[in-house]
């Protein structure tokens, strides 16, 4: 399981190296770029020997997740009081959004996948459609923007570096692995909040149609008075998420 697992989180990293690229060319005003997770897992299908990665991605990705339900059962036993739960949480958050990334691949190995901001918005109007839909939504969005805040609290505070076992490493090595990883984290809880706000206007107006996935964030940034330079700084933290992962692959504690 811990093999497995830390294969699965090279393969998170991969995506994320991948998202960075998608979002550059969006930046950059290619057509039709799909900046987002299932953009990416189509971009490394495409490579020599790519969908081969995935199915191997696909399985560790589910045995990461089945690792951090585990850490979130008994795990963390090196920290106590409050941060044991806080960690414990989130290796809950973790297990979910690697569960799915998990669902995006297979889905495509098995040539049942749908773009992002589709499945989204099909999503947002699954919910619509139940009684207190609008209400849930908003919780759904809330639950969103609430994750993202504590990204940002995990990226300002480092407290990830407390996952890791990184004694035997030189401090340059040391000092990359948590600037990546704080950079890492706060692109990446800027881009959820982004999600968190769509659907949040989804469930205020009640229309499905402004609810969307990482793609229509990302474009949604692009979009602002900051333009394709605030969307070139994002996919840059996404980068530096995806090389922290890698090292993450390497040291995290078992």
């Amino acid at each position: 399981m811990d093999v497995l697992g830390r294969i699965g989180l090279v393969g998170y990293g991969v995506v994320h190296l991948f998202v960075a690229w998608l979002a550059l060319q969006v930046a950059f005003g290619v057509p039709n770029a799909p900046a987002d997770a299932e953009g990416a897992v189509g971009t490394i299908a495409r490579t020599p020997g790519g969908l081969i990665a995935l199915a191997v991605a696909d399985v560790g990705l589910v045995a990461f997740a089945l690792w951090q339900v585990t850490a979130a059962a008994i795990g963390f036993r090196w920290v106590d009081g409050g941060e044991r739960v806080r960690k414990r949480v989130g290796a809950v958050a973790k297990a979910i959004a690697m569960s799915a990334l998990a669902v995006v691949i297979a889905d495509y190995l098995l040539d049942i996948g749908s773009a992002g901001g589709t499945t989204a918005q099909a999503a947002a109007a699954g919910v619509l459609g139940l009684p207190a839909g609008r209400v849930l939504l908003g919780l759904g969005a809330g639950t969103i923007l609430v994750i993202a805040g504590a990204m940002v609290y995990t990226g300002l505070r480092r407290t990830f570096m407390g996952d890791l076992d990184v004694r035997r490493l030189g401090p340059i090595a040391r000092q990359t692995i948590e600037l990546l990883g704080a950079v890492g984290h706060l692109a990446r809880a800027l881009a959820l909040g982004v999600v968190g706000v769509l659907a949040g206007s989804a469930a205020l107006f009640a229309d499905p149609g402004r609810a969307g996935g990482l793609d229509a964030a990302l474009r949604t940034l692009s979009a602002t008075a900051l333009g394709s330079s605030l969307l070139v700084v994002v996919a840059v933290g996404f980068a530096a998420f995806g090389l922290f992962c890698l090292a993450d692959a390497g040291t995290r504690r078992a």
